[in-house]
């Protein structure tokens, strides 16, 4: 039985601090039911340490996946390599990449907010490139705004020889228990991410959608704004200094804004503050990845949003249950479905729609 199951390798440097290890960590959870799953742990120049994050240790303990560091060869029939930015700093790929199907999952946008290139996008692809010897080799979107800045990246550089993009999007798998919303909603608000510039909008923001009149702010993460000179009405909690059940239970409004510079690729947080049962406000991009249950909205538009959900707390919990029926789209059986599709259908082809340059997505 064993040996009909796909053999799959996940590629990643491990030491992500945030939602990419996360990921990788209930991939692989999920992943070692229906594949023969290994981990291949690559020790890049972006971080230091040996230390892989503790959700990915624990997850391959639970499972019994081994994890092997820099192997010189990562042989299998299905490659994954996760998020090809932490490659950046780095002039080859150490391992030899042979597989059938390599996938390269972009977990991080390959452009910003008015163009500005994501990461060193190319040059990443080119190390994995020279590395992989396969029949084909696809980029995988997480998420429609991923897909779509990976488009017009590939626009601008008007040549990507030896690459697809997949048909579906490999998401996030959003396992998470769900809770209730509360049943009287009050203006207690809070966000949290890992720290960061690009997580965090500027000051002037953060003042518009948590002013004074908030009964309660509450943000994790907030190790660079500690310096700062913030309001005493924000309770500034640094990056896992709290469980993030925890934190969201003390919170009815998870308010999440970004850098203008910078847009999140998915939003794990997000997702996870929609199972703990909080109305999400964000951007109106960032909205559209989880559905009409998140509101998509400007910062100056905040206040009354939170003050027409407070009264109208009806309204408050079908919203937080909108978006809690859209999480399955996230679930690990949806997951499954999708990988099961992915791997067995025709080589990943696909092209931006009227785009005048078909060579752009050229296969292998």
């Amino acid at each position: 039985m064993a040996d009909s199951l796909p053999g799959v390798t996940l590629v990643i440097d491990p030491r992500f601090s945030g939602g990419t290890s996360s990921a990788v960590a209930t991939e692989i959870r999920v992943m070692s039911s229906f594949c023969r799953l290994r981990v291949a742990a690559v020790s890049s120049a972006m971080f230091s340490g040996n230390t892989a994050h503790p959700a990915i240790i624990d997850a391959c303990e639970a499972t019994g996946v081994t994890m092997t560091w820099d192997a010189p060869t990562i042989a299998d029939q299905i490659v994954v390599l996760h998020n090809p930015s932490f490659l950046k700093f780095d002039q080859h790929f150490a391992s030899r990449i042979v597989a059938d199907q390599l996938f390269v999952v972009c977990h991080e946008n390959f452009l910003r907010p008015g163009g500005g290139e994501g990461f060193a996008v190319r040059h990443c692809l080119d190390l994995i490139q020279s590395a992989s010897l396969c029949r084909t080799r696809s980029l995988a979107p997480i998420s429609a705004w991923n897909r779509k800045t990976i488009y017009d990246w590939a626009e601008t550089i008007g040549n990507l020889p030896g690459w697809a993009i997949a048909h579906e999007d490999w998401t996030n798998i959003c396992s998470f228990d769900l809770q209730d919303p509360v049943v009287h909603p009050r203006d207690r608000r809070g966000r949290l991410s890992r720290p960061g510039f690009e997580k965090f909008p500027d000051l002037e923001t953060l003042h518009q959608i948590f002013p004074d009149t908030c009964e309660a702010v509450r943000i994790l993460g907030a190790d660079s704004l500690m310096a700062d000179d913030v309001p005493s009405h924000w309770d500034l909690i640094p990056f896992r200094a709290e469980p993030v059940t925890a934190f969201l239970s003390t919170i009815d409004f998870f308010i999440y804004y970004t850098n203008t510079r910078w847009r999140e690729s998915f939003g794990r947080v997000i997702a996870e503050a929609i199972a703990a049962g909080k109305l999400v406000i964000t951007d109106p991009d960032t909205a559209q990845i989880f559905g009409p249950g998140v509101l998509g909205a400007q910062p100056f538009e905040v206040n009354d949003l939170v003050a027409k959900h407070i009264a109208a707390p009806a309204l408050y919990a079908s919203r937080v249950e909108m978006a809690q029926a859209g999480l399955s789209r996230f679930s690990a059986s949806a997951f499954k479905e999708r990988f099961n599709r992915t791997i067995a259908g025709p080589p990943a082809f696909d092209r931006k729609p009227g785009s005048e340059n078909e060579d752009i997505y050229a296969l292998l």
